[in-house]
């Protein structure tokens, strides 16, 4: 298949303005932005006491579990992006392989995930920075949170416009302020753990706790639905391809070696938590984030706990900037192709940025975050609750279109085989299973952040379905309006280009 010079398929039009700057970042770079957009601390402060509460000691063996779909997603990624260097990944990626509507869905769930997760990541960066000052009372002030964390949002999208490159400045030093302080946090406590000083019921680590199965299958099952939520962000570096140097190549290892980075941290510092708190403590403040990275930080810190809530506050913020990206390139390639009004696909004349859909992106995330926070106090939870929904749909589409453009090539030898047919598709056969999972336990009325229902149905289930319903609208409003997008037809792979094979000379 023809390929025009930034991987599309030829049928997409020009710029009038000019396009992304191309190679404004390197391959590092692309890796920490991967693994900032992630947001380690504050991940790991949300989800390791839900996983307590299930797995028990087991919580890093359900980690380690949670980490294979996302390996062999990341690896679908890494191929796709080899035929197709577009910053719109899934939703062009999908669009080749299965055809302009589901292409469009997968879009769409990117770029919602943003929205709905950019104002909780902004209020958690505000609410642990003023913790980390001792500004305590401030940070329980809900009219002054809320008001900083807009604040941080137009400022994170100030520096998303004014370029790739500055935007990876502000990474690097974020990605090792976290990086710093996690480390710290967890040498400190598994010494003390070691040493007999825990002020908690510590339990001596064990590589037993490594085994998913340990806990039993149900809790294997309620581990993952979290576990898949602290991989969630590491396509980040992917959405950057035609920003990012050798964009054939540098994007997708920079995915792929995102999660294996975070693997290792997580492991990490959940062997220290597990093993200085004990389960006990941490199943008791399962879904608190302050008792966990607040409390268990002065028992383990001491003085220095300031340090453990600066690492989750860096940790938001550079999620709060990273997680505008995805969702802004997401909807600037929809724009281009005519998938989405064409003003969106606007790329400003200096910094050479999509300027024009990172301000859309986040006013529709500030609305929402001020919106649900109107509703309830756990109304913003819920719709957080609510990602695991669209997270799994998008990486699951994107599993099995890895498998579908590269059908006619599976069998040529075990390595295609194993790497773009099996692989992605057994990783979007967990993930869809996942799916399918969470629907059934997001049924359950009682079964949101304050056990209440809306319409009778759990809030995070209707906001999920809310969405996906909205999106179905959308579509069929715009295929009506303009259908050029919708005349665009599915491809196969370029024998050229499949994994193995040299390119032909021209």
């Amino acid at each position: 298949m023809a390929q025009d010079g930034k991987g599309g398929d030829g049928q997409r039009t020009e710029e009038a303005e000019a396009g992304l700057r191309p190679d404004a970042i390197g391959f590092l770079e692309a890796l920490v932005i991967g693994l900032n957009s992630t947001s380690p601390a504050y991940s790991l402060a949300a989800v390791i006491g839900p996983i307590v509460a299930v797995a028990g000691i087991y919580a890093p063996g359900v980690m380690l579990a949670s980490f294979v779909p996302m390996l062999l997603i990341a690896a679908a990624f890494y191929y796709l992006n080899k035929v197709d260097q577009d910053c719109g990944t899934t939703f062009s990626w999908v669009t080749r392989a299965m055809g302009p509507w589901a292409g469009w869905l997968g879009g769409w769930a990117i770029t919602m995930t943003g929205v709905l997760v950019i104002g909780s990541l902004a209020d958690v960066a505000v609410r642990f920075g003023l913790l980390a000052v001792g500004l305590d009372g401030l940070a329980a002030d809900e009219p002054v949170r809320q008001t900083l964390a807009v604040l941080v949002i137009l400022a994170m999208t100030a520096v998303c416009v004014i370029g790739t490159e500055m935007s990876a400045r502000v990474q690097d030093v974020l990605i090792l302020a976290q990086v710093f302080f996690l480390l710290a946090f967890a040498v400190v406590a598994l010494y003390r753990v070691y040493a007999g000083t825990s002020t908690l019921d510590a339990i001596e680590p064990s590589v037993d706790w490594l085994n998913p199965f340990g806990a039993g299958g149900a809790a294997l099952t309620g581990g993952l639905l979290l576990g898949v939520f602290i991989y969630w962000g590491w396509e980040s570096a992917v959405n950057l391809t035609e920003e990012v140097e050798d964009s054939a190549t540098a994007p997708g290892k920079a995915g792929i070696w995102s999660t294996v980075v975070l693997l290792v941290t997580y492991l990490s510092v959940g062997f220290a938590v597990v093993g200085y708190a004990g389960t006990t403590f941490l199943a008791q403040n399962a879904g608190q984030e302050e008792a966990i990275f607040a409390v268990l930080a002065h028992e383990v810190m001491g003085g220095w706990d300031w340090m453990v809530l600066l690492a989750v506050s860096t940790s938001a913020l550079a999620s709060t900037q990273t997680t505008i990206i995805p969702a802004s390139r997401t909807a600037l390639s929809m724009a281009r192709r005519h998938a989405l009004p064409h003003g969106l696909a606007r790329i400003h004349h200096r910094f050479r940025t999509p300027d024009v859909s990172t301000w859309w992106v986040a006013v529709i995330a500030i609305g929402w975050y001020l919106a649900v926070n109107q509703i309830s106090d756990n109304a913003l939870l819920d719709s957080l609750t609510a990602l695991s929904l669209l997270i799994a749909f998008y990486y699951a589409l994107t599993g099995l279109a890895c498998a579908v453009y590269y059908r006619r090539h599976l069998l040529e030898s075990p390595r295609n085989f194993l790497l773009i047919g099996l692989g992605p598709v057994v990783g979007a056969g967990l993930l869809a299973w996942l799916l399918v999972e969470s629907v059934n336990d997001m049924s359950q009325p009682g079964n949101s952040a304050g056990g209440v229902a809306w319409l009778g149905i759990s809030p995070p289930l209707l906001i999920g379905t809310g969405i996906a319903v909205v999106g179905v609208l959308i579509m069929c409003f715009w295929r009506v309006r303009d259908g050029r997008f919708w005349q665009e037809r599915r491809g196969v792979a370029d024998p050229a280009l499949v994994p193995g094979r040299h390119r032909r000379s021209p």
